[in-house]
């Protein structure tokens, strides 16, 4: 057995919440620099929008993307908006990924077999209430993210971000985006921990793995390329809605529409490659966090409470 080893007691609602909101936190720390890439080539070929990336830069590529920003922007650039991006994580994945499992018992009444209707359905309700709680700290993780330093910062602070697009842009301005961005994480979350309870369960039954780290990271890294190439064009459209101009897009349809006349249908797979790297580093990281978190958690409580 690698790692911590499965206790007999399944971990409790509490544990899988904390669990998942640490397991992403420590996610991004890793994957940033990737998503902050895929962002610069999502909102690439703009012709306006409250930040923009330097108007003389043109990214190429992952690598030609962080290595530009290192180079005309310095390499915290790569990091610009990850305060923002933990205060998402901490509120979003503790909600769709920690709540995932008790959702899913609750639509199929408690039976150990659940179907794949009742996981699309418990992923789709738990991607669409993070949504809820935590839209304001995306909008602002993607304006950081987008903004380049040689154009001009246009937010100092996580704080004052918050501020100046309230006070600009209204109250409605931190919930920007929040039709695709339901859109797009009910379509992620379905894909993500549905195709990795899926892939896991096959594993297990199967007997090919055992339920084990190489289990954890092989169901990962599938969950992660089938959510890249399904939820690909929602991203992309969320991305540009958020980052635009006040006024720029009437709706997320309209801008998808924008995208699909200027730029081709091409436009809605802008960013994939880092989008795929960041998705399948990110769901490895943490999974396989996850996993280890919720049975070193479950085994404290169960040390704590053991007669001595």
């Amino acid at each position: 057995m690698v790692g911590f080893k499965a206790t007999d007691i399944p971990p409790t609602a509490t544990v899988k919440f904390l669990g998942a909101g640490t397991a992403a936190c420590i996610a991004d720390l890793i994957t940033f620099p990737l998503d902050t890439a895929k962002v610069r080539l999502q909102i690439q070929g703009e012709s306006q929008g409250p930040v923009r990336a330097t108007a003389g830069a043109q990214y190429r590529g992952v690598l030609g993307t962080i290595l530009t920003m290192v180079r005309t922007e310095g390499p915290r650039s790569l990091y610009s908006g990850l305060v923002a991006g933990l205060q998402r994580q901490m509120s979003f994945a503790s909600v769709r990924i920690g709540l995932y499992d008790s959702v899913k018992q609750f639509y199929t009444k408690g039976s150990e077999h659940a179907s794949i209707g009742s996981r699309l359905l418990a992923g789709s309700t738990t991607g669409a209430l993070a949504v809820a709680v935590a839209q304001p700290t995306d909008v602002v993780k993607v304006r950081f993210q987008a903004q380049a330093r040689a154009g001009g910062r246009r937010y100092q602070s996580t704080v004052d971000a918050y501020k100046t697009i309230a006070r600009e842009e209204g109250f409605g301005g931190l919930w920007k985006g929040t039709s695709p961005n339901v859109a797009r994480n009910a379509i992620v979350n379905c894909a993500e921990l549905v195709t990795y309870d899926l892939i896991k369960d096959a594993l297990l039954k199967a007997n090919l793995m055992t339920d084990d780290l190489p289990c954890h990271f092989t169901s990962a890294f599938g969950a992660g390329f089938c959510t890249t190439v399904i939820a690909s064009p929602v991203d992309v459209v969320k991305t540009r809605y958020m980052n635009s101009a006040l006024g720029q897009y009437s709706s997320a349809g309209h801008c998808a529409l924008t995208m699909l006349q200027k730029e081709g249908p091409r436009a809605f797979y802008k960013g994939f490659m880092p989008s795929f790297l960041r998705l399948g580093s990110w769901n490895v990281v943490m999974f396989v966090t996850y996993e280890q978190l919720k049975r070193a958690l479950m085994a404290a409580c169960t040390s704590r409470e053991a007669p001595f």
